[in-house]
C-alpha cells in the first residue's frame, strides 16, 4: 500500500511537540490509541486480550500520551511495594514498558491538551487523567475513523464511543 504523510494537523502537532513525523497507510483503523488501563492489564494483570490486542502487527501506528508512562510506573512501583510483584518481575515490567515506549508515538501533554481536557466531555462526570487520555487522542486531529482506542476504563470506553472512536478493550 502507497504512504502518504499524515493529515497537517497531525503532521503539525507533531512537529510542534518535538515528535517525529507520523505516516499514515491507507488502512481502515490507522492508528491505535493506548490508553493505560489496557496497557496495565497486559503488563500486570497478564490479559491474554489486552496482550494480543498489543502484539498485534499491522494495526496500524500505536500512539499513546506521556502521561501513559507516568502511571504505568506508578502502577508499577505500588505493585512492587505491596508485594504483587517481584524485584525481578519489576524489572522485566519496567523493561516492557521500555520496550512499548519505543514502539510508538508518544504525544507530549501540551497546553492545548490540558486546555480540550477541561473542557466538557460527552459523557460527564469524567476524571481529569481520563479527559488527558481522550484529549490527547482529539489534538491529533485525526477523523475518529482512523482511530482506534484500546482501553480498559468505562468512562474513557463511553467518552470514546460517544466521540464516534473504534474500540478496543
Amino acid at each position: 500500500m502507497a504512504k502518504r504523510s499524515a493529515p497537517r494537523s497531525a503532521h503539525a502537532h507533531a512537529h510542534a511537540s518535538g515528535q517525529a513525523s507520523i505516516a499514515v497507510t491507507e488502512t481502515a483503523q490507522l492508528f491505535q490509541y493506548v490508553e493505560t488501563s489496557a496497557l496495565l492489564a497486559a503488563l500486570l494483570e497478564h490479559d491474554s486480550a489486552a496482550r494480543n490486542a498489543l502484539a498485534v502487527k499491522g494495526v496500524g501506528r500505536r500512539i499513546t500520551s506521556a502521561l501513559t508512562f507516568a502511571e504505568a510506573s506508578r502502577a508499577i512501583v505500588r505493585a512492587t511495594v505491596a508485594g504483587r510483584l517481584s524485584r525481578a518481575d519489576e524489572r522485566a515490567s519496567l523493561q516492557w514498558l521500555r520496550t512499548f515506549r519505543r514502539r510508538c508515538a508518544v504525544i507530549a501533554v501540551t497546553d492545548t491538551v490540558l486546555a480540550r481536557a477541561g473542557r466538557p466531555f460527552p459523557v460527564e462526570p469524567i476524571r481529569t487523567l481520563d479527559a488527558v487520555h481522550l484529549a490527547s487522542a482529539e489534538v491529533l486531529g485525526e477523523p475518529p475513523q482512523l482511530m482506534s482506542i484500546l482501553t480498559r476504563d468505562t468512562r474513557v470506553i463511553d467518552n470514546a464511543r460517544a466521540l464516534g472512536y473504534a474500540l478496543e478493550s
